[in-house]
């Protein structure tokens, strides 16, 4: 893969309540990007969802700044609420990893969806640009890696050809959790911490599949009927579902990576402590 690119390089410093919050570049060149929910047709950006993102992106700044005084953590993981997933029994819908760089600030590796497209592409972006939406709900999610795991992330997001080892632009919003033709955001996410873990051993996406299967990473199954999954296809390029094995589509069972999941499965494996919540204030 080519040197990551970097297209349209945004302020470098944004300070938002004493609170330094960088705003990064895409590691891969894009358009405006989003992930978690629909970017078509989207609404102006207000004031208010900028004073909103922006809290809750000082509240998660000092959640993490108060982590890496106590523990000394560098890598973190942490999530949002993009869109309304209670009818999946989900609570968040996409993650990226934070790491604190050798200049102070916080920054998230996470892929965004190119919109209105079926691709997507890594970024590496400051707190502010990465709440800075119209999220369904103002909190934040982040649960700490053991040290081990850390160690082994941090080198991997601090740079741009292997944070973008395993990454692939066809994007569906649904792919398969043990399928190659597509990768979502969170797939992107956890397929870079195998890869991490296993520098040796994991240079594929498909190594990076069998290593979360051996270490015990069980995919959401989401129960979508058939109108659910027409409606989607035909009505969104960022969503197809001809990736996932036929006798499980037509059963409706799709099997996806999702926070959620990720969350419990670190936790019960002792890779990362539990979640922990983080709402802004009002």
């Amino acid at each position: 893969m080519p040197a990551p690119a970097q297209r349209n390089p945004l302020p470098g410093l944004l300070t938002v309540w004493g609170v330094a919050v960088l705003a990064g570049a895409a590691l891969l060149g894009a358009a405006p990007a989003h992930a978690g929910r629909a970017c078509d047709e989207r609404k102006p950006v207000t004031a208010q969802v900028i004073e909103r993102g922006m809290a809750l992106a000082a509240q998660t700044s000092q959640a993490l700044d108060a982590e890496n005084e106590r523990s000394g953590a560098t890598v973190v993981l942490v999530g949002r609420a993009g869109q309304d997933l209670g009818k999946y029994g989900l609570r968040y819908s996409h993650f990226g990893w934070a790491y604190k760089t050798a200049e102070g600030p916080w920054r998230v590796a996470h892929k965004l969806n190119e919109c209105g497209t079926a691709v997507g592409h890594v970024y590496r972006q400051g707190l502010g640009e990465f709440f800075l939406d119209d999220l369904w709900r103002y909190e934040a999610v982040l649960a700490v890696p053991s040290p081990a795991v850390q160690a082994q992330l941090l080198p991997v997001l601090s740079d741009n050809g292997r944070a973008t080892m395993l990454h692939a632009q066809p994007y569906s919003m649904v792919s398969y959790a043990w399928g190659t033709k597509y990768q979502q955001s969170n797939q992107w996410a956890l397929e870079t911490l195998a890869f991490a873990m296993e520098p040796a051993t994991v240079r594929t996406r498909e190594q990076a599949q069998a290593w979360l299967r051996f270490k015990g990473y069980e995919p959401t199954a989401l129960k979508l009927g058939p109108l659910t999954r027409l409606g989607g296809r035909v009505g969104s390029a960022n969503i197809a579902f001809d990736d996932h094995p036929s006798d499980k589509r037509y059963a409706g069972r799709i099997e996806t990576v999702t926070v959620d999941s990720v969350l419990s499965w670190m936790q019960r494996t002792q890779l990362a402590a539990a979640p922990v919540g983080v709402q802004a204030k009002r």
